[in-house]
């Protein structure tokens, strides 16, 4: 459902629900390809683009699994389309050795994971925030980056899809986007610019170009030619030269592409990392959300002015790279703070360890799926803290 506003706000006005902004918002970055297995609660997200990319051009395909699922948008991607997935807990689970194929042959794509009640199947249609974790070490050796982005509106939806795919096309490398279940499934009027912002991927000016590496040590991201266009195109997970051959017994070799992976993307992580700060000089108490739990903290907010309490606020748009300068600044001068998630307490481990022990950090977790944690709830506890 959708109707344009006025002609000078250049805006369109749509009834979406997230998972629908989402599907909407990889097609306006320019996605012409997604493969995918359907899950609770990602399906829509298969069955909206189903219908929309043949309309365009694009191909959609239902792979055998979630495995077949992300292999295809790998390969896709070194075709030179703007490619993505989708799936939910389980299935993000079978994709983690892809992921970190992805992450090793610099191959920019997005995996979308709405998150839902684990482990195993789990509550299969209700939103938790546990996967924080697979999302970035899921795959086998830690040694690699990986960036994460968690929406909190329908509208953020779509604009942070695009983002995503802004982020792998410029550092070349996969991007998980991660809502969780009550953002994916609730229905919001948003407004959207008819014109956005896109990044392409930079290509090889010559066909002596390296394209797993760099000519400058000043640059870490190479370029990255598409097959069929006359390049000698080697893609291995294996250990691998600039060219891209194996060479799987030299240290150094390892050594040098391991650490331009991660930095291409820690050395950017200004430039990458989203937040959204409301920080009262008179705050003693801070909250850190991220994804559907930070709805719940802009009323905690409002019911807390009216206590005569004032609250600091910190929401993490970009999850990895964590942002520690970030955090370590926002939870300076404040007494205490509160790390309310939809797990048995994750992100909090990362907001204890920014903070150094120089700062009460409380954890406030819920899990079982039947209902948000809610303004009440917070409310009580910041009263008590107060």
């Amino acid at each position: 459902m959708e109707y344009k506003l006025k002609k000078d706000n250049n805006t369109i006005r749509k009834f979406w629900q997230g998972n629908e902004a989402i599907a909407e918002g990889a097609i306006a970055a320019g996605c012409r390809f997604f493969a995918g297995y359907p899950i609770t609660p990602s399906s829509e997200i298969l069955e909206h683009l189903s219908k929309r990319l043949p309309q365009i051009g694009g191909v959609c395909v239902q792979m055998e699994d979630e495995i077949a699922s992300l292999g295809a948008v790998i390969g896709a991607s070194w075709t030179g389309v703007k490619a993505m997935t989708a799936t939910s807990g389980p299935g993000f689970s079978l994709m983690q050795e892809n992921i970190g194929y992805a992450a090793m042959t610099e191959t920019p794509c997005v995996i979308v994971d709405v998150m839902r009640v684990g482990p195993s199947t789990g509550q299969a249609t209700l939103a938790s925030q546990g996967d924080v974790y697979q999302a970035r070490y899921g795959s086998h050796c830690a040694d690699y980056e990986i960036i994460t982005l968690v929406p909190s509106t329908v509208k953020e939806s779509y604009e942070l899809i695009i983002h995503a795919f802004n982020l792998a096309e410029k550092y070349r490398t996969p991007v998980i986007f991660l809502p969780d279940e009550h953002i994916s499934h609730m229905r919001e009027t948003i407004e959207i610019p008819e014109k956005q912002l896109i990044i392409n991927r930079k290509k090889p000016t010559g066909k002596d170009d390296p394209i797993f590496g760099t000519i400058s040590d000043n640059e870490l991201v190479p370029p990255m030619p598409s097959l069929g266009e006359g390049y000698n195109v080697l893609v291995t997970g294996s250990t691998h030269d600039l060219k891209g051959f194996r060479d799987t017994l030299n240290g150094e070799t390892h050594r040098k592409l391991v650490y331009r992976l991660g930095e291409k993307i820690t050395c950017n992580k200004k430039e990458i990392i989203k937040i959204e700060e409301n920080k009262p000089e008179d705050a003693e108490i801070g909250i850190v959300s991220y994804g559907s739990v930070s709805r719940t903290v802009w009323e905690l907010q409002e019911l807390a002015e009216e206590e005569n309490i004032r609250l600091a606020h910190l929401r993490l748009v970009t999850l990895w790279p964590f942002p520690d300068k970030e955090v370590k600044l926002f939870t300076s001068e404040l007494k205490n703070i509160i790390v309310p998630e939809l797990n048995s307490g994750l992100i909090v481990r990362e907001i204890e360890r920014c903070t150094n022990g120089k700062t009460n950090v409380h954890s406030f977790s819920k899990i079982g799926g039947e209902e948000p944690i809610t303004p009440k709830e917070l409310l009580d506890l910041v009263v008590n803290l107060s």
